[in-house]
């Protein structure tokens, strides 16, 4: 366990498949050292559950964003105003981004761009730090959000080359790492080339797993935390220090 706190910052815990022990997958996660989990939202429906959580436990965070294969500008509208409405209980946007992964189409991928430039317009008003979505597609993600100005980034899981993220590390971003980085060279190759200053810790359970197909919960943090340290060649409470004190910079203090 470090010695400081370990923040989750990107969680899907509202899922189904964690109804039947969300409270055992908690407990484990406090006995690990997190101290806090953040819940991302890829629809209306998950936001309003992510609320419900979090207004019983105060280790829980909530986000609210529209996932980028949702390519409904009615829809992101009725997100947006509920993240308006519920400014105070929310910590961030998100997730949000774009997906060029799953959205091949031209003419998908500028619907896509519109609704996410449209939740970048609402994190520079309401202050809220963008929990970013980025699936092939991290080159024009940083881009947009350079050019738009975005203030408070951070982007999870980042698929791209250290050499893509270069830019957004030069304009203050955020990137958290999963537990998956013990099976993936990309994210080895990216935590090698990047400063411990822009690093942050999650998990995106249920998903993102150290072992492929298996579901994935808090509590795994730690071994994204291990493999970090070893991959920069310090002390393991180096990392989470770090992790913990980028967490805090960016959504601010935590109750």
């Amino acid at each position: 366990m470090a010695s400081i706190p370990i923040i989750d910052t990107h969680t899907h815990l509202a899922d189904p498949v964690f109804d039947q022990d969300r409270q055992e997958v908690l407990d484990r996660a406090r006995q690990a050292g997190v101290s806090h989990v953040f819940l991302v939202s890829e629809t209306l429906e998950e936001a309003m559950q992510n609320l419900e959580l979090s207004r019983a436990n105060a280790m829980l965070k909530s986000l609210a964003g529209l996932y980028p294969t949702y390519l409904d500008m009615d829809e992101a509208d009725r997100m947006i105003q509920f993240i308006r409405s519920h400014r105070d209980e929310l910590i961030g946007i998100g997730e949000v981004g774009l997906d060029f992964w799953k959205v091949k189409e031209e003419q998908d991928r500028i619907v896509q761009r519109k609704i996410f430039e449209q939740f970048i317009s609402l994190s520079l008003e309401l202050d809220l730090p963008l929990n970013i979505h980025s699936r092939s597609a991290g080159r024009h993600v940083i881009q947009l959000l350079v050019d738009k100005g975005a203030k408070r980034v951070h982007l999870h899981a980042f698929d791209g080359k250290a050499s893509t993220a270069k830019v957004a590390i030069e304009a203050g971003y955020y990137f958290s790492i999963p537990p998956s980085i013990v099976r993936s060279n990309q994210k080895k190759k990216l935590v090698k080339q990047m400063p411990l200053s822009c690093l942050m810790l999650e998990t995106d359970s249920p998903v993102l797993s150290p072992e492929p197909d298996e579901r994935n919960e808090p509590a795994n943090i730690l071994l994204a935390l291990e493999a970090m340290a070893d991959l920069k060649g310090v002390d393991f409470n180096i990392v989470g220090r770090a992790a913990y004190e980028n967490t805090v910079k960016l959504y601010g203090p935590l109750a």
